[in-house]
């Protein structure tokens, strides 16, 4: 599984990062590609514990789900539902200049990758700093691919 801790990965992240444009059409969803970047710089500043998302696990998401979603090469659903923290047009941050929300999702990346410790996924709970990477380069790569890179 490719993960976020692998350099190559994440340099094919910023490349894909540096492919889009405001002009890009959605293949699915409600998000505008500047609101997926702002959706993705909010996930990722949960799951280094420095934003809250309300927590909705339970024993069947913290086990079975999570092992799927992070353990299996099968393609993340579309239209799951997030949490309105983090979900654009509720509580999430919204798009502001263009480059430098693209700059803080770059950002956002490495420091991700770098973290040795992590807050709680709100479906996943506690996961490992590996579950973590994986999950990075799988969140990143689902909503790249909604936009065509």
């Amino acid at each position: 599984m490719s993960t976020l801790a692998d350099s190559k990965v994440r340099n094919a992240c910023y490349e894909r990062l540096a492919r889009l444009n405001l002009d890009a059409a959605r293949k699915w969803g409600r998000m505008t590609v500047h609101q997926m970047v702002c959706h993705l710089n909010d996930s990722f500043l949960v799951g280094m514990g420095e934003k809250n998302a309300s927590p909705v696990s339970n024993p069947f998401t913290r086990t079975v789900v999570k092992w799927i979603a992070i353990r299996t090469p099968l393609k993340w659903p579309h239209g799951v539902a997030t949490r309105p923290e983090i979900e654009q047009g509720k509580g999430g941050t919204p798009p502001a200049d263009w480059r430098r929300d693209c700059e803080e999702l770059r950002r956002l990346i490495g420091v991700f990758a770098e973290r040795e410790t992590f807050g709680f996924h709100p479906i996943f709970g506690a996961m490992s700093r590996a579950d973590w990477q994986t999950w990075g380069y799988r969140h990143v790569d689902h909503h790249f691919r909604q936009f065509g890179v």
